[in-house]
């Protein structure tokens, strides 16, 4: 009786652990800014006490430890091809920030068996004990597995420049996502804007257009200005928001995360959050 009552408290006290919140970043397209968000946003929520992870899952090509200046030892890649743990290729930066890299300069792109897809999901899920955000820094464009990590992740936001071209990219990844299932909620970032104007104009154009057409509610995050700030950070290897904490995109986007935090209640259940998990098994099976 005793054992069972030990093992009942246990799980008891398993389930009431927090369970971090999962963000997938993305764009239809390179050159918008994604990776350079993702890292920031990560710092401006670790800067109000959140304990947060960025997982570049651009497997192969991604640039997150590059763009940090963090060389990293162990990375997703070797994670799926080696015999290490998913914990082992956890890095942290000076600013508190934990990351995982992707890896990049591989000769074959890695297919996910499903040896590596239960592996993947016994990591994440003693990773989301461990931390408030999960923020996934998503290729750009949709592989089988990354669109699996996005239609299970809780938000997705969407990164966007007012370029036709972007903005045209940015719809139809979104109307990608929506065919194929996706359920979280859906956000909008216009980086880069020359105005305030211009960029409120593209948010809302792209969601009026999801709204008519994919009959989705999509909340504009808001508007990041084009700043010089940001090639400066990117040739020292930091993050704008931390480099240069008064620069007009650093302000932007701090505003922006405030926006964010206060418009979603990140205290959800521990159902609600776990079937993160869940969710992505379902979609990898």
């Amino acid at each position: 009786m005793k054992d069972q009552a030990e093992k009942l408290r246990l799980k008891m006290t398993n389930l009431s652990k927090s369970h971090a919140k999962t963000i997938a970043v993305v764009s239809g397209k390179g050159g918008v800014g994604k990776s350079n968000i993702s890292i920031n946003i990560a710092m401006l929520l670790n800067k109000k006490g959140n304990r947060v992870l960025l997982f570049d899952f651009d497997i192969g090509m991604g640039n997150v430890n590059i763009l940090l200046g963090k060389p990293s030892r162990l990375t997703l890649s070797e994670f799926l091809l080696e015999e290490v743990t998913l914990k082992d290729t956890v890095n942290d930066t000076f600013e508190g920030v934990s990351y995982i890299a992707a890896g990049n300069g591989l000769n074959e792109t890695i297919q996910i068996n499903e040896r590596m897809l239960s592996r993947l999901l016994e990591g994440l899920r003693e990773l989301q004990q461990q931390y408030d955000y999960i923020i996934f820094d998503m290729g750009a464009g949709a592989t089988s597995a990354s669109l699996k990590v996005l239609l299970a992740a809780d938000d997705i936001i969407v990164i966007t420049t007012p370029e036709p071209t972007a903005i045209t990219d940015a719809y139809s990844m979104m109307k990608f996502i929506c065919f194929e299932g996706a359920t979280g909620n859906f956000f909008l970032i216009c980086n880069r804007a020359d105005s305030e104007k211009q960029g409120r104009e593209t948010l809302e154009r792209l969601k009026q257009t999801a709204l008519k057409f994919l009959h989705k509610e999509v909340e504009p995050l808001g508007v990041l200005p084009e700043d010089s700030h940001v090639r400066k950070a990117v040739i020292n290897q930091t993050a704008f928001s931390i480099s240069y904490p008064r620069s007009a995109i650093s302000v932007k986007l701090e505003n922006l995360v405030h926006s964010y935090l206060e418009g979603n209640n990140t205290d959800s259940s521990n159902k609600a959050v776990d079937s993160f998990i869940h969710r992505l098994r379902r979609f990898f099976i």
